[in-house]
């Protein structure tokens, strides 16, 4: 429990958090915002086909404030210091507070995750305001299983950053490839177009959650599990190159 608060408050100490935390907390309502004025249009032309789906594609697209959050968590162990604090890295300090390298990634990922919940919980409750405040009376039922889902996503998410940061130890490449695919041009959506065993990658399955697409093929919650084991895979992968790693290299 200590080392948990420990990651907590390291994580809330960071000056990128707070750019996380304000991404994750407004980007999903303006997406939906910016949709839920679309369709309107549609709704009063009577050519809307997609109303159900309003909202959500805010909680897809404005996914990037939890991949930030993940990314962060780790790349900030592996930043290097001032020459006034010694010019060493914050891993050192955490592995000799912490001896066990186990411990430390699961303390890690469960503020991770605690931290992910709570900004998508705000982001839920933005993104519903956003599109009331547009839509009004032509608004749909946000669901309780897809919100449930939503925050599995999210969730998830972030641990996928999370754990591909401790493999690469640097936090520029998973930040541009997920933010990139997440935002603008779906690796997986493209790859789907070559061999169909792209539709289950993680990106793609986790949407199953919350979302309906034109070539769905998974139910909600087999599209949770799905994600679910593309994180447990890739954190125990993680855990393995993390517990063989010399932490000078």
């Amino acid at each position: 429990m200590r080392a948990f608060n420990a990651e907590l408050y390291k994580l809330f100490s960071l000056p990128g958090i707070w750019l996380s935390l304000l991404i994750g907390a407004f980007a999903p309502a303006l997406i939906a915002a910016l949709d839920s004025m679309a369709q309107r249009a549609e709704i009063i032309a009577g050519i809307s086909t997609r109303l159900s789906e309003v909202g959500y594609i805010g909680f897809a697209l404005g996914v990037q404030g939890v991949i930030i959050l993940g990314v962060l968590a780790v790349s900030s162990e592996y930043s290097i210091e001032s020459s006034e604090s010694g010019g060493g890295q914050q891993i050192t300090t955490s592995l000799t507070v912490v001896s066990s390298r186990l411990h430390l990634l699961l303390a890690k990922a469960g503020a991770v995750i605690v931290v992910s919940i709570l900004l998508c919980i705000l982001a839920i409750m933005t993104t519903i305001s956003a599109t009331y405040l547009v839509l009004g009376e032509y608004t749909p039922a946000f669901e309780w299983s897809k919100l449930f889902g939503v925050v599995c996503y999210w969730v998830f998410t972030a641990l996928l950053a999370f754990g591909i940061t401790v493999l690469t130890k640097n936090g520029t490449i998973p930040l541009a490839v997920l933010i990139i695919n997440t935002s603008f041009v779906s690796f997986s959506f493209l790859l789907s177009k070559v061999t169909k065993l792209a539709l289950y990658l993680p990106d793609r399955v986790g949407i199953e959650m919350f979302m309906f697409t034109g070539d769905r093929f998974l139910s909600p919650f087999m599209g949770g599990l799905a994600m679910f084991a593309w994180v447990v895979v890739l954190f125990i992968t993680a855990t393995i190159v993390f517990n063989r790693r010399d932490v000078a290299a």
